[in-house]
């Protein structure tokens, strides 16, 4: 009898087509150097070594010079979904690991993904940061990515490379699909992500793209194929889990969803005021009003109620103006007592009727029609407690664009200052993302989890209570 051969950690799956023979031996080279050796190198050529004879030479000494790697080929192109399915058949490995025919791996780069695995029996993806190569071999462009951010993912396959993916899910989820040649990568993570148990980010460049003519590494406009697969994968996947949106593409290799709401369920917009008077527009005006006003004539969600929580300096005038202004949308709630933000907002919180609350500063103005929309489009999601928008100040520079904490300098905005219409780091502005907090200034959120979590703490009175 012939003894069992352990499966691998890792079976790594390259399609190959029309390689270059020293582009190809470089990729081969960097599996082949791999610290961490428990792995099986699975390459499948494309119908294309006959055309291109070095292809064969190359794949059948590598597979000579190391029983880990596996050659097959096909007698005809069938693209590269059909390719690297083939090379899915071949693995016996635990895990997946997706490496381009013209890239390269650092030699830690197994090392590090196993380390990730070891530190949960739960993880069923891992992704690591990544730069770009050129044909010189020299490195730029490092992608330091965020932790898992499923809602970025959701409008741009920030993961990329280096992916590792259990195989058991990938074939559950049943392989790469042809309908999203192109963007068949982003496609299967979409897929294998809506059923992880855990995922894991490596934060450490492991992964060195290649910059060749024909790359999408090279030139966004490389693949155009590629970005409208994209689109499809996206409406795929939001049909899939039932999250209400229509993908669109909105410059290469970014997306932009558009509310698809099937219910309208009432929102409470809880603003509270003193009546300030700022100039606005070089004409001296009452804040609130001019908010209300926006909220009105600007918003087209029309399932609102406005509660405007006031005390008795707010002018007999200005609360008459308000009443006009709301229509019977509108209510004014007293709370007088010391000015403390957090209390006012719980005061018009016990007031509201509405499912989702909007805690919205009096000061703030509307300008996109569809902003309740597009709250409601994340604030439905279960696992989802704050959305956020995206903020100016009064001259177009980003007041607010989501919030982090750190340890040395407290919560901070990001990109706050920088021009309205600033991209971010790697397009990250572009984006919906997950933040660890969004600003009090306007923010969604269901009114059960609101109650459940006790509202806004009294002890922070005027900052850090949205935080």
């Amino acid at each position: 009898m012939t003894a069992a051969v352990a499966a691998p950690l890792f079976s790594i799956v390259t399609p190959v087509y029309k390689t270059p023979a020293d582009v190809l031996r470089v990729m081969l080279r960097s599996v082949a150097d791999q610290t961490f050796t428990d792995w099986e190198h699975c390459l499948v050529d494309d119908g294309t070594a006959d055309a291109v004879p070095h292809i064969r030479k190359i794949l059948d000494e590598a597979a000579a010079a190391d029983p880990r790697v596996r050659v097959e080929y096909r007698h005809e192109n069938g693209g590269i979904v059909h390719a690297s399915n083939d090379a899915l058949a071949m693995a016996r490995g635990e895990f997946i690991a997706l490496l381009d025919h013209d890239d390269e791996l650092e030699p830690h780069a197994l090392e590090r993904v196993a380390a990730a695995i070891a530190g949960a029996d739960d993880v069923d993806y891992v992704y690591t940061d990544e730069d770009k190569i050129d044909e010189h071999g020299s490195c730029s462009a490092p992608f330091f990515k965020p932790d898992w951010s499923p809602e970025r993912f959701r409008t741009q396959m920030y993961t990329c490379h280096l992916s590792a993916l259990r195989r058991t899910l990938v074939e559950e989820v049943g392989g790469f699909h042809a309908d999203f040649n192109g963007s068949q990568d982003w496609d299967l993570v979409l897929r294998v992500t809506e059923k992880a148990r855990r995922i894991a980010h490596v934060p450490e460049v492991l992964y060195h793209w290649r910059m060749l003519v024909s790359s999408a590494a090279s030139s966004p406009e490389a693949k155009p194929w590629a970005y409208e697969a994209g689109t499809r994968a996206i409406q795929a996947h939001c049909d899939r889990t039932g999250f209400e949106a229509l993908a669109e593409q909105e410059s290469p290799g970014h997306y932009h969803l558009v509310p698809r709401l099937t219910t309208q369920p009432l929102v409470s917009i809880v603003v509270p005021t003193g009546g300030q008077m700022r100039d606005v527009r070089g004409e001296h005006a009452v804040l609130v009003e001019q908010a209300v006003e926006s909220i009105v004539k600007t918003s087209t969600y029309e399932n609102v109620e406005i509660l405007c929580v006031v005390d008795e300096k707010v002018p007999q005038a200005v609360l008459d103006r308000l009443l006009d202004l709301g229509g019977d949308r509108l209510r004014l709630v007293s709370c007088n007592r010391p000015f403390n933000f957090s209390e006012r907002i719980n005061f018009g919180a016990l007031a509201a009727r509405g499912e989702h609350l909007l805690v919205l500063n009096d000061d703030v103005e509307v300008v996109t029609p569809t902003w309740i929309e597009r709250l409601i489009m994340y604030s439905q999601v279960p696992e989802i407690g704050a959305v956020g928008a995206r903020l100016l100040f009064g001259d177009g520079r980003l007041q607010h664009a989501g919030i982090v904490v750190s340890q040395h300098q407290g919560p901070s905005h990001v990109y706050r200052g920088f021009p309205g219409s600033h991209p971010g780091y790697y397009g990250m502005l572009l984006s919906a993302s997950n933040w660890q907090a969004v600003t009090g200034a306007c923010l969604m959120t269901r009114r059960e989890l609101f109650e459940k979590v006790g509202g806004l703490s009294t002890l922070f009175p005027l900052n850090y209570n949205d935080v």
